[in-house]
């Protein structure tokens, strides 16, 4: 009975919380790669004057 409580507690809060963390590190990490890449792109183009 303790075991099926565990399991449960595990997968409607561990679970989420564990998704949303890794979620959330991957959201950071391709963030600052695209906009890497995208100051790389326009580095030398007119639309990078104006937006600064």
């Amino acid at each position: 009975m303790w075991g099926a409580i565990i399991i449960v507690v595990a997968l409607v809060i561990a679970m989420p919380v564990a998704i949303m963390m890794s979620g959330a590190a991957i959201a950071g990490v391709l963030g600052f790669l695209l906009k890497d890449d995208a100051e790389r792109r326009g580095a030398d183009t007119v639309w990078k004057d104006l937006n600064t």
